[in-house]
């Protein structure tokens, strides 16, 4: 067992020592996996909306509590028509995983948008490599404006001001077909 346990960091640790996350105002990339339901989930479908992608995995003791967290936001945020969209990202699981464990979470969690990324690619795309937990924060415009990998408890508190103080920003122009090329509230 602890040979396992062992080999288990490890892979995390390699994983996110090759990553190179997206830097910070770059636009981040379109794709954000498919629901349970089979709904394509792209970045630019979300624009106009602060964008908060949390990868995870139900391993992840974290990560489960973090959810939770963020699904309040997400809640609050509706409750009040803010644009603020949360979408957790299944990384690297069996699908089976991936739909027993959103049958279960979903009525407990009905804010949260549950997408799947069985290969890694889409964390790999946003720079995160195997690293969980893992969160990006993207502007309204779809440009990244924050990236978290290995965070503690104590920062999830200042997310909620991290996002109330995107959300305040001004909203971006609607977006073009063409000219897009994709790789005072408070919520408390």
């Amino acid at each position: 067992m602890r040979k396992f346990v062992l080999a288990a960091c490890c892979a995390l640790i390699c994983g996110t020592a090759f990553a190179k996350p997206l830097p910070i105002g770059t636009l981040a990339p379109d794709n954000l996996g498919k629901t349970l339901a089979g709904q394509k989930v792209t970045v630019s479908g979300l624009h106009g909306k602060v964008v908060v992608i949390s990868f995870w995995a139900t391993w992840c003791k974290y990560c489960l509590r973090e959810m939770p967290e963020l699904d309040g936001l997400q809640v609050i945020a509706n409750k009040r028509h803010l644009p603020l969209q949360v979408v957790e990202i299944d990384l690297r699981q069996q699908h089976i995983v991936f739909v027993r464990a959103t049958r279960l979470l979903m009525p407990r969690l009905p804010g949260l948008l549950m997408t799947w990324d069985r290969t890694g690619a889409l964390a790999h795309s946003f720079g995160v490599g195997n690293a969980l937990p893992a969160m990006i924060i993207l502007n309204r415009d779809g440009s990244v404006a924050d990236i978290k990998i290995g965070y503690a408890d104590s920062e999830l508190k200042p997310l909620a001001a991290e996002i109330t103080r995107l959300l305040n920003e001004p909203a971006p122009p609607p977006e073009s077909t063409q000219a897009v090329a994709r790789s005072p509230t408070t919520i408390e």
